[in-house]
Formats: structure tokens, C-alpha cells, sequence
């Protein structure tokens, strides 16, 4: 008798693992051999949307203090050396494994400064000898040209990584969440940055007022043309002390929400419209309860979440990319 051991390869996508969607962080593993694990700063930048340049009130879903990491590790005032010592102690504790460290420029609009003044602000991250580049969350109406060009050049040192607010591809949705800017100024903003060699990320709001299913929907095909490396998707939240809050608390019949198990059959609805080739960061946004006034779910996690969506992707027999430039929802 012969006993036969059979050994059944899990399918591979093109992405180069076996889970249904590109995932960052399989894609850091990929280019670095391991994660990263982002040190948030708070550099003390404004906002054009804020300090009068394009307006006094900032987007109607803005509080940055709902955004702040649990440990309160960046705070204003303190210098950007003090912030990456603190974030440390407390990543390394919370990520045992955890050997590759970036600094997250979080708060505002971190590019809305001079040339001159970022150099002085990236540099003090950089010389810190754990961190192995620097991520840059800000608008693209804050951007330039100069500014892309010393990106590039510490990129050829560093990974550099920009990552633009957009939220939408429709301006009425921009017009009313008071952005400031059109979408076609994110276009612009991300085509520049990529032409530059410099890893390029996007964050979207899913279910922001006046926008049905089929209209976010609609939006992928438009976003996979982008050349995006990366993309964060989160759900709409209601964050205390915004105007969006105001109109929340005035007409919540004007607001949809999605229950969870909707959400992460939407999520997939996304996926697999995506194109393949960009990177997805995060499926879904956290704001701590104590600022959250909008629909709730209860004290699940993000992890919890992507283990939903990957176990939904995995029973609709789907990944991302399955139906990329196959369908536009009527």
C-alpha cells in the first residue's frame, strides 16, 4: 500500500500573497521584508481652510482631536524629537515585533508651510535614528512643485510617502463638506506627486451626505485610474465639536449610515471593483467614543473588521480587481 501526501497550494494573486485584497502591509513586506509602524507627529502646521487663506471654518467633519493616537504621545508644542521618543516607547511595547518605524506627519496640512521651514521640520525626523522615513498627510491645494522635488530627493535616502485628502470625486459633496478645493485639484496634486517617484496615497470618506451607494460606487473606477500606490477607505463618522455634527443633531434624516455586516458587504462591493495594483491601508476609521455622535458599533476594531470583510470576500468568491473596468452602477 502507498500512502500519497497531497500538499494543496493556497492561490496566489498577482499581488504576490494569498489574501483577496493588496494589502499595505503585505506590500511593505514585500518591498521592506517587514512592516511599518507609523510614529504620528504633531508638527504644529495649519490648514489654508482654517487660518483664513480659504476659510475660517475647516471641513465640516474636521476635529483633529478625535484623530490623535490613544497614547497621546503627540502634542503640540512638544518638539518633533520628543514626539518620536515618546511614540517609540509606546509602539515598541504595544508591536513587540515592530523594527521599522516612519514619522507620520498626521495633524492638518502638513506641507502648508515654506520650503524652508519643512526642511527644518523633516530633517529633525529623519536624524532620529530609529526612523526610516517620514509620511506626509496633507490637502492637494497644498502642494508644489519645489516642494515635490525635495520630497523626490529624500526619497532616494528615505521612504517618503505623500497622502492626500480627497474624500470625493464629486464637487457638490466637496462644496459641502466646505474641502475648499475641487477634485480635479487632487488629480493634479496626485499626477504631479507620482511623476516625481514619490510613493502616493489617497484617504476617501465612505458615505458622506448626499451621496447614494451607487454614486460611491461609482467613484472606483475613477479613483483605480489614479496613479495611487496606496488608498484608506473609512466610514462617514459624526465627530463631536464639527459643523457637521451641528447639521447631524439639526436633520439626522439627512445622513445615512451603514450597520456593520452592510458596511463590510459594501467594502467589498469596493474590493473587487478596485484596481488590483493599488495598495489598500485601511477599510475602516476609528474615532473614540467619547467624540463619536453618529451611528456606533459598539468596541469592535479595525482588525475585527478587515477579518469580516476577508471573510466576506472569501464567501462572495471575489478579491480585488475581480470586476475592475467591468461595471458602472446604474
Amino acid at each position: 500500500m502507498f500512502l500519497f501526501t497531497f500538499v494543496i497550494k493556497k492561490l496566489e494573486y498577482h499581488w504576490g500573497d494569498n489574501r483577496r485584497y493588496n494589502s499595505f502591509s503585505g506590500w511593505c513586506k514585500k518591498r521592506f521584508g517587514q512592516r511599518i509602524q507609523k510614529v504620528s507627529i504633531n508638527a504644529g502646521f495649519s490648514c489654508p481652510n482654517r487660518d483664513g487663506k480659504i476659510s475660517t471654518g475647516g471641513c465640516t467633519f474636521c476635529n483633529n482631536e478625535a484623530f490623535n493616537p490613544v497614547s497621546s504621545y503627540s502634542e503640540k508644542g512638544e518638539s518633533v524629537t520628543s514626539q518620536i521618543n515618546k511614540g517609540l516607547l509606546f509602539l515598541k511595547e504595544r508591536y513587540k515585533r515592530a523594527a521599522m518605524f516612519v514619522a507620520y506627519f498626521q495633524a492638518y496640512s502638513n506641507t502648508y508651510k515654506s520650503l524652508d521651514e519643512l526642511k527644518i521640520v523633516y530633517s529633525e525626523a529623519l536624524k532620529h535614528p530609529d526612523i526610516s522615513g517620514i509620511v506626509v498627510g496633507t490637502r492637494p491645494d497644498c502642494i508644489d512643485v519645489e516642494k515635490l522635488k525635495y520630497l523626490k530627493e529624500l526619497s532616494k535616502e528615505y521612504f517618503v510617502s505623500i497622502e492626500y485628502g480627497v474624500e470625493s470625486c464629486y464637487d457638490k459633496t466637496l462644496n459641502l463638506i466646505n474641502r475648499g478645493h475641487d477634485f480635479q485639484t487632487s488629480v493634479k496634486a496626485i499626477k504631479q506627486t507620482s511623476e516625481m517617484g514619490i510613493h502616493t496615497g489617497a484617504h476617501f470618506i465612505i458615505g458622506l451626505p448626499g451621496e447614494t451607494k451607487a454614486e460611491i460606487l461609482n467613484q472606483i473606477p475613477v479613483i483605480s485610474e489614479l496613479p495611487l500606490n496606496s488608498l484608506k477607505f473609512h466610514q462617514l463618522q459624526i465627530v463631536k465639536d464639527t459643523k457637521i455634527a451641528d447639521q447631524y443633531l439639526q436633520n439626522p434624516k439627512d445622513f445615512m449610515f451603514f450597520e456593520l455586516p452592510e458596511y463590510v458587504d459594501f467594502m467589498v462591493d469596493i474590493i473587487e471593483r478596485l484596481n488590483p495594483s493599488i495598495a489598500i491601508e485601511r477599510l475602516s476609521g476609528e474615532v473614540p467614543p467619547r467624540f463619536n455622535l453618529g451611528k456606533r458599533w459598539g468596541l469592535i476594531r479595525s482588525d475585527q473588521i478587515i477579518k469580516m470583510i476577508e471573510k466576506r470576500l472569501e464567501e462572495r468568491n471575489t478579491w480585488q480587481g475581480k470586476l475592475y473596468n467591468k461595471e458602472i452602477v446604474g
